[in-house]
């Protein structure tokens, strides 16, 4: 299943994350994809302060991930773009961070590949103009769920033309 959607400013792309926290469940994982400045970590933001957390929500880029702890669960944040090699992910434990009651957003997924599991939905953001186009895809069947819960709930204002 895939959705597109045009997001057009900061504010949009955090409603997008709001959006995205009401639908998406543990055992989730996320890849964020995009340029370097699209709006990743603002999704995130929206998603995470949505679901109750009350600091700033920053991009890891240099701590690799940055958690999340809620009542039933974790959300764990990775930006892999300063990662040289994606062994260092093994040396990490990054399988630790894959666990049931966890929700993973990972930013630059690619530079990880062979050592991290595979995603349930990828979003894809790209600047379209001086607005963002956002393509967000399942492959997984809780992805699809999740997608098919995420595409009533979205603004008619998102919606492509």
């Amino acid at each position: 299943m895939e959705l597109n959607y045009f997001l057009n400013d900061e504010n949009d792309t955090v409603t997008f994350g709001i959006l995205l926290s009401k639908v998406v469940k543990p055992n989730t994982t996320i890849f964020l994809e995009g340029s370097l400045g699209v709006g990743k970590t603002t999704l995130t933001r929206g998603f995470v302060q949505e679901l109750g957390y009350e600091g700033i929500v920053k991009s890891p880029t240099f701590t690799l991930v940055e958690e999340y702890t809620f009542k039933d669960f974790v959300v764990y944040h990775f930006d892999l773009y300063r990662l040289i090699d994606p062994e260092e992910l093994e040396f990490m434990g990054v399988r630790d961070y894959f666990k049931p009651n966890s929700i993973r957003l990972i930013e630059w997924p690619s530079k990880g590949k062979g050592y991290i599991p595979e995603h349930d939905i990828r979003i894809y953001l790209e600047y379209v103009s001086v607005s963002r186009k956002i393509t967000i895809t399942s492959y997984s069947q809780q992805g699809d769920e999740e997608l098919k819960a995420l595409e009533p709930i979205v603004p008619t204002s998102f919606k492509l033309v």
